[in-house]
């Protein structure tokens, strides 16, 4: 029997998966026919592994296919001797399972040249080429695991060169490389000795870039959510679940694998909406090794941490330049995206993980957050959240905690602090996310999800009557789509007479209770 698998290889005969034969066929078209040589670099756990044995399984009635990974070969980079040998003994054992004439397998093995032994692994490689009817494959994955290494640097040297006398006839050599990793070895920055000046290397610069987007799409979703279903037929709504999947993910394929993988586990509530919130709220809270390596990432990182949290916290637009270090790094890992121009969190789990390990940072010394921890009791009641309490405490121990604060601090830190408040009440039954399209300085929307039953909170800064007004009539639109009679609005007012408190409106048949502080 099949199921959703989130480690190593996804197999088709035994795990639910997304359609990605359109993206292997493109890889196929634009990539293998033309000979080129390239590196699929994306985040970790984006099926880089996967789709490097699909792309093998489809390939290798046409060509010889050489896989191999560097992931445990430390080894093979101690010298050029042991790369030469290392890279042939792994080839061999491939060679001989593919069903390669004996005499070629035996003449790929001869001993290579301790004196010069890249020469010597480069002749090799174009007697294989020739001896053999079919052209060949290389494919590396984990690249990118020995790629600050100067043997690792000789190795692509070696590719480049032979690559080119191959496109003057002066050579044969292999009809396409693939390596695939985190980081692209095409622009990599690195050191090779302990002090040296950091320099980009440049063997690799024959490779074209590789554009192909490998996020799983609605469609292709829905395609393994119908495998699933065929096998197990408990009726699910899948043009809704693949669209929520979609929604929360951004097409990440280690993010859908595993919240199906927790619905499928789940037999009481599983591919309802209440299943999959209680779907996304597993995921946040349970570590894997994605989540353990964006904490890591970030403390690493620290110009890359003080954007993601002036985006979060702050609504700070920065324009999308990818030469930018911080946005080269954050795309890189997963982190960020560009979207229309605008760098903005890659996916709406990551973007709730992220406010997570951010607010966590602060939670033992807040006291908004120690306020919110005390009094949680009082804001469930049936099972359900008692959003219009949970407003008017926040008023009552805002005007406690800040009311000496200066405009500037609330300005900047006004959502940080009303978040750090509702961290605690909702945890373990309820998540949270800022909505991406009002992600700015005026204005923000928090959808808080609490058992399947929404609330929206507006957050803005007070800039006047009129503009208020306007707003309202941006929001009625906004509730429109999520079907609610009811929202919620935190105005922060710097105004010496603001009234401060609760206070409920009526527009166009729709409740509004506003929060003034």
């Amino acid at each position: 029997m099949k199921s959703f698998n989130t480690e190593g290889i996804c197999i088709p005969e035994t795990t639910y998966m997304a359609d990605t034969s359109s993206t292997i066929e493109q890889i196929i078209t634009h990539y293998i026919y033309p000979g080129k040589y390239f590196t699929i670099d994306r985040p970790r756990q984006c099926g880089k592994t996967t789709t490097l044995y699909l792309l093998e399984e489809r390939l290798k009635t046409d060509y010889i296919v050489l896989s191999i990974s560097f992931e445990s070969a430390d080894e093979l980079f101690a010298s050029l001797f042991s790369l030469a040998t290392g890279f042939i003994r792994k080839t061999a054992r491939i060679l001989k399972m593919q069903g390669i004439a004996e005499q070629i397998c035996t003449n790929w093995q001869k001993p290579i040249s301790k004196d010069f032994p890249l020469d010597d692994l480069g002749q090799r490689i174009t007697e294989l080429c020739m001896d053999c009817r079919q052209n060949i494959i290389l494919m590396i994955d984990e690249v990118d695991k020995s790629s600050d290494n100067q043997i690792f640097l000789s190795f692509l040297g070696l590719l480049r060169e032979k690559y080119l006398d191959q496109m003057k006839g002066k050579d044969r050599t292999f009809k396409s490389v693939i390596l695939a990793g985190v980081y692209n070895v095409k622009n990599l920055k690195l050191k090779l000795h302990p002090g040296a000046e950091p320099k980009y290397n440049s063997p690799w610069n024959i490779a074209v870039d590789f554009n192909l987007d490998m996020n799983f799409s609605p469609d292709s979703i829905a395609y393994m959510l119908r495998d699933y279903e065929k096998d197990w037929k408990i009726g699910i709504d899948i043009p809704w679940m693949s669209s929520m999947l979609y929604d929360y993910t951004s097409g990440y394929p280690f993010l859908i694998s595993r919240l199906c993988q927790i619905m499928a586990q789940n037999s009481l509530v599983g591919w309802s909406q209440e299943g999959f919130q209680n779907a996304v709220r597993e995921l946040i809270k349970t570590p894997n090794t994605l989540f353990d390596d964006m904490s890591k990432k970030l403390s690493e990182y620290p110009e890359l941490k003080e954007m993601i949290c002036n985006i979060l916290f702050q609504g700070k637009r920065y324009a999308f330049e990818a030469e930018n270090h911080r946005i080269h790094i954050g795309k890189m890992f997963g982190f960020l995206k560009d979207s229309q121009g605008i760098v903005s969190i890659s996916n709406r789990i990551f973007e709730m993980k992220l406010y997570n390990l951010l607010l966590s940072e602060n939670e033992t010394d807040s006291r908004i957050f120690t306020a919110g921890d005390m009094e949680k009791n009082q804001f469930i009641k049936d099972g359900s959240l008692n959003m219009e309490l949970v407003m008017q405490k926040f008023c009552e121990y805002f005007k406690e905690i800040y009311a000496d604060a200066d405009d500037k601090f609330v300005e900047d830190n006004g959502r940080r602090i009303f978040l750090m408040f509702l961290k605690p009440i909702i945890n373990g039954s309820g998540n949270y996310y800022v909505e991406a399209r009002t992600r700015n300085l005026k204005r923000t929307d928090i959808i808080i999800d609490y058992k399947g039953i929404q609330h929206i909170v507006e957050l803005k800064i007070w800039r006047g009557q009129e503009y208020h007004r306007r707003g309202e009539k941006q929001l009625l639109e906004y509730l429109e789509y999520y079907r609610l009679k009811k929202w919620y609005m935190l105005s922060f007012n710097f105004n010496k007479n603001k009234e401060t408190g609760i206070k409920e409106i009526i527009l166009d048949g729709r409740l509004l209770i506003e929060a003034i502080v």
